[in-house]
């Protein structure tokens, strides 16, 4: 029970805590479904109103999964992407225990338009190879990649069974990375991704924008979608350290300052 004494926190606030305690502890686990609205009302002696904000909040930070008509869901942990590695997303699903599968959307020989050929250094109407993929943990969608693809470096990428072997696996095979280039930035989903992703128009979206070369061609250009609430982008790496006394250098010319 909580109690409206237990002041300055707002009794929405201790309903919060409450939920979260729970979870942390390890007594309500991820995909498990917690007690209603109506039984957290009895339980805790609070008002509908309150229960409502304390989910909804939850909700919004990513802690509970809502499903209209069904319940309120501890959520998973959101999984993190590398930043600066490329690890195919099959292994990274499997890796937080995930059930990998993913729907092949499009698989196609197209021409490079002038923005695309400028990126990759190919000409203007050159043949590309196109993909578009949604891939899935528990048939949840947790990526969608969007790739073009140089068939100088990997002319038979049209040709592989991409339900068996990712496209990050086939041309790491095919077309080792000598140099790889990632700009990420946060954007709201066109209607397109919103039914791809299966998500709403007002949840945000990581985009992952990648270019990696095989020695001085551009092997790949790619767009890998994440939905915000789903995942978290990040990584580790070890800085140079400069020496704190460098040697001193001369000035060109020499002269005073």
């Amino acid at each position: 029970m909580i109690s409206p004494d237990q002041a300055p926190r707002a009794l929405y606030i201790q309903v919060k805590e409450y939920i979260l305690a729970r979870i942390d502890s390890g007594e309500w686990q991820p995909d498990e479904r917690i007690p209603s609205e109506n039984q957290l009302v009895d339980d805790l002696n609070v008002s509908r109103m309150t229960v409502n904000r304390a989910l909804r909040e939850l909700a919004a930070e990513g802690r509970l999964v809502r499903v209209q008509g069904v319940g309120s869901f501890v959520a998973r942990p959101k999984p993190v992407t590398t930043l600066f590695e490329i690890q195919s997303i099959d292994d990274e699903v499997r890796g937080w225990g995930g059930v990998y599968t993913c729907d092949i959307h499009l698989l196609a020989e197209e021409r490079a338009y002038p923005e695309l050929a400028a990126a990759m250094g190919i000409p203007v109407g050159a043949p590309i190879f196109h993909s578009i993929i949604v891939h899935r943990d528990r048939g949840r969608p947790v990526l969608l990649g969007d790739r073009y693809v140089n068939p100088v470096v990997a002319p038979d990428y049209l040709n592989q069974d991409f339900t068996r072997i990712t496209p990050t696996n086939y041309l790491l095979k095919v077309a080792p990375v000598t140099k790889v280039e990632h700009i990420i930035e946060a954007v709201r989903p066109d209607g397109e991704t919103c039914r791809l992703l299966e998500m709403g128009a007002d949840e945000p979206c990581l985009v992952l924008h990648r270019q990696t070369w095989n020695a001085r061609l551009v092997s790949t250009h790619s767009r890998f979608t994440y939905p915000g609430s789903r995942y978290r982008i990040g990584g580790r790496f070890t800085p140079v350290v400069h020496s704190a006394n460098p040697s001193p250098r001369r000035l060109a010319g020499g002269g005073r300052s």
